[in-house]
């Protein structure tokens, strides 16, 4: 009877695990929440920023709560205690330009007088702005990775996806989405394949996954449509494009920041 019932066991167990689809480490929340537990001990290779994406926190927050800072560097063998909240250090806000002092009304006496014209006002800049390819935001000027065709919104609900899957053939390019410096590439993180983050400024990474060959290094400096890789199919079932963007740590819909089409 025992041994009937550890048959029966291992045999849900083993249908379990042949159901899995290990894209779903990016796809679903349920797989990769924050985690605030626990603790990561640093192997060879790895950065603090592909170390904070596997734990989805943001790479400040996490240094920040062992007491790491610029540039960030960490050791093999180094204990990051993951069950330390940290926090990210505010920016300075850049200060508005004070208004002119207004100019005191003309003197009406006089011949010479002179009259003073009212200054103009400075022209509000849009939040946005568009050019042909390319759209400005939050500072940084953002490009389709990938022109196919997205097959997979971002969705922070229900079936939740931390980005967008573009479609594509093997060997399409893969083009940086901004300038920006490479801070990881490799297959470290389950469910991403052949992945390359790329750190655009203080605040947003974004991240290209699946790739069939990588074709940029850690520490390198990418241009805006550079060409970072050759798509595939690691990681997931088909190729395509899995690409992301976070802002502090946090995944946000890449449809907000990429132009239209």
């Amino acid at each position: 009877m025992f041994r009937a019932m550890m048959t029966a066991l291992l045999a849900v167990a083993v249908l379990v695990l042949s159901g899995c689809n290990t894209s779903a480490i990016y796809q679903d929340d349920l797989y990769n929440p924050p985690v605030y537990w626990g603790s990561h001990v640093v192997k060879k290779g790895e950065t603090l920023y592909r170390i904070a994406w596997q734990y989805g926190r943001d790479y400040r927050e996490l240094g920040n709560a062992n007491g790491i800072g610029p540039p960030w560097n960490i050791r093999p063998g180094q204990v990051l205690r993951l069950d330390r909240k940290g926090t990210i250090p505010r920016t300075a806000r850049t200060t508005a330009p004070s208004r002119p002092a207004a100019s005191p009304p003309p003197s009406r006496s006089g011949a010479g007088a002179t009259v003073s014209k009212p200054a103009a006002k400075p022209a509000t800049s849009a939040p946005t702005a568009r050019s042909s390819g390319s759209q400005v935001v939050a500072n940084v000027r953002w490009h389709w990775p990938h022109s196919g065709t997205v097959i997979a919104n971002f969705s922070s609900s229900g079936k939740v996806n931390k980005g967008i899957d573009i479609a594509g053939n093997p060997g399409d390019a893969v083009k940086a989405a901004a300038d920006g410096s490479v801070v990881y590439a490799g297959n470290g993180l389950l469910g991403y394949g052949n992945l390359i983050i790329v750190n655009h400024n203080e605040h947003y990474l974004s991240a290209y996954a699946h790739n069939r060959k990588i074709l940029v290094k850690e520490g390198e400096g990418v241009k805006a449509g550079q060409v970072i890789a050759e798509l595939g199919n690691t990681g997931t079932d088909k190729p395509k494009l899995h690409f992301e963007i976070r802002k502090n740590g946090n995944p946000v819909d890449p449809s907000r920041y990429l132009p239209r089409r």
